[in-house]
């Protein structure tokens, strides 16, 4: 039985622009680019700042403990020294449901918060950041849940285990095809019911200065909100950008040739394979007590096997499901090319930063190979390879991105991409997907990835990138270690850019907790 239910993506951004009046005539009137922001906190100019990353956290505590409330304390630590909070997406599980907004990132993050010593009185809708929170959509911030079971899964537990899932964070409802998240912490201009409202609220929130005219003006601690599903902001000399990769991530058509149709079939026994697997891992569920602590950690392990196997069959079913050309984002994808040409020829900008959920580069067990990080990949080279193109000399054979940060895999991983051909070459990412959904463990194939460049039996295949750093789960049985992360990144002045990330780790083992920091890496 099938749970969830994931929005076209002609439909998610359809409902997106709805929601942030996109180049509504107001808009134009007045000017207003509503993909860009600017941080007014007072320091933006200073080139040396530090800021925190994290991802996929949105999840309630375990068993009695809360791994992202764990992360939350880690992040405490370093809230005066940073200026704000990039999140990787997967704000909640598992629906983006604002049912779940007050146990699964109000309270956990209430610090963050005007008037978070009352978190119970903050509605997910109204929430106002001391310190800049600044997300990123992820997969389950779109998920929704198919009204014929909504009456089962958001009922009793009786019924919940019914449905033989014991540890499902699905409700009434789901996110509404990405509305809770958009209400959570986009400006939300659709709840502007009159023009004499709209315009108001545009001449007192959209005073930014941009290059072609106004933009949204992010103030801490009085107004908080993000313009759109995608945007950017400039920092320190740095230009940051925030993209929606649930709208370039289809996978591209299975061939129609006869070894199109032997893949076809491979994924449909792959499926049935999966299917039962499922079921063991269930029937060994039914059997277990989760108020017994041993047991509840073997739940805790079960549990995260079923959110690889659910995660799995999605990507299959895209792949089954991608009969024609799929709808591909063209108009965000064409808007990150012209920014970073835009970026390359201001003089003032001295780097670029690129944050968005779904990893172009990962060596997660269940991500790797998937065909949506594939699709995201060859998209964000298309992008690199015409701002490549327009820019000729000027970058001096410098990256055309300094630093990419990305989420959906839950672990904490830092890359770099090898000399792939291709304008992507040589720049490093981190993942950062660790900070509260169960870890993954490292695929076994080891560190390097390769890929082959065509469907030529003679194609050759090539190393594109070196996994130099993996924290996820590891170990076995009472051995078993659970660690949990964020990364601090502390920008250094000067050019070309330099940073120092400093991995921060909440580990679980034997039902105990350690933090530590980790060394820190130099990028």
């Amino acid at each position: 039985m099938r749970l969830i239910s994931e929005p076209p993506i002609p439909v998610k951004i359809q409902k997106m622009k709805e929601r942030v009046r996109w180049r509504h005539s107001t808009m134009l009137q007045r000017g207003i680019d509503q993909t860009s922001m600017v941080i007014d906190d007072g320091k933006d100019e200073n080139p040396e700042f530090s800021f925190l990353v994290i991802g996929d956290s949105g999840t309630k505590s375990h068993y009695g403990h809360h791994p992202q409330r764990e992360v939350a304390e880690l992040m405490l630590a370093h809230k005066d020294d940073c200026r704000f909070v990039l999140h990787t997406g997967d704000v909640i599980y598992v629906v983006g449901s604002h049912e779940y907004y007050p146990a699964n990132f109000i309270e956990p993050y209430r610090e963050f918060l005007v008037g978070g010593e009352n978190p119970k009185n903050i509605a997910y809708d109204r929430m106002t950041f001391n310190l800049p929170f600044l997300p990123v959509l992820g997969n389950h911030d779109y998920y929704d849940v198919p009204f014929a079971y909504r009456w089962l899964t958001g009922s009793t537990l009786r019924l919940r285990r019914m449905l033989r899932y014991k540890d499902f964070e699905i409700g009434w409802h789901g996110s509404n095809q990405g509305d809770a998240y958009s209400r959570a912490f986009l400006d939300y201009l659709a709840a502007l019911t009159s023009p004499e409202e709209l315009h108001h609220h545009l001449d007192q929130n959209y005073t930014g200065k941009t290059d072609t005219g106004r933009c949204l003006r992010y103030i801490p601690g009085e107004f908080t909100r993000v313009p759109n599903r995608y945007y950017s902001f400039r920092y320190g000399g740095i230009d940051f950008f925030a993209l929606d990769s649930n709208t370039f991530n289809m996978p591209s058509p299975l061939p129609t040739t006869q070894a199109g149709e032997i893949y076809r079939q491979e994924l449909q026994k792959r499926r049935q394979e999966i299917d039962k697997e499922e079921e063991q891992i269930l029937a060994i569920s039914d059997r277990l007590n989760p108020d017994n602590p041993a047991d509840a950690e073997q739940l805790d392990d079960l549990s995260a096997k079923l959110d690889q196997i659910n995660e799995v069959k999605i990507d299959i079913e895209k792949q089954l499901s991608s009969h024609q050309s799929p709808t591909i984002d063209f108009e965000q994808l064409e808007w990150l090319r012209d920014r970073l040409i835009e970026s390359w020829h201001t003089s003032e900008v001295r780097g670029r930063i690129l944050f968005f959920h779904h990893p172009p580069y990962v060596t997660e067990a269940t991500k790797w190979s998937q065909a949506q990080t594939l699709a995201v990949r060859h998209r964000l080279r298309w992008v690199l390879e015409q701002v490549k193109e327009n820019l000729g000399s000027l970058t001096q054979g410098r990256p055309l991105v300094d630093l990419i940060f990305n989420g959906h895999a839950h672990c904490l991983e830092y890359l770099r991409i090898a000399d792939t051909g291709y304008a992507d070459s040589h720049i490093p990412c981190i993942v950062s997907g660790g900070s509260g959904r169960r870890p993954r463990r490292q695929r076994s194939e080891g560190t390097e990835l390769l890929e082959k460049f065509t469907e030529l039996p003679s194609s050759p295949i090539r190393k594109v990138a070196d996994s130099l750093l993996y924290v996820g789960r590891y170990g076995y049985g009472s051995q078993t270690r659970l660690p949990y992360s964020c990364v601090r990144v502390d920008v250094q002045d000067g050019y070309p850019l330099k940073f120092i990330v400093r991995p921060l780790v909440a580990e679980r083992v034997d039902q105990q907790w350690y933090q530590h920091e980790m060394e820190p890496l130099m990028l």
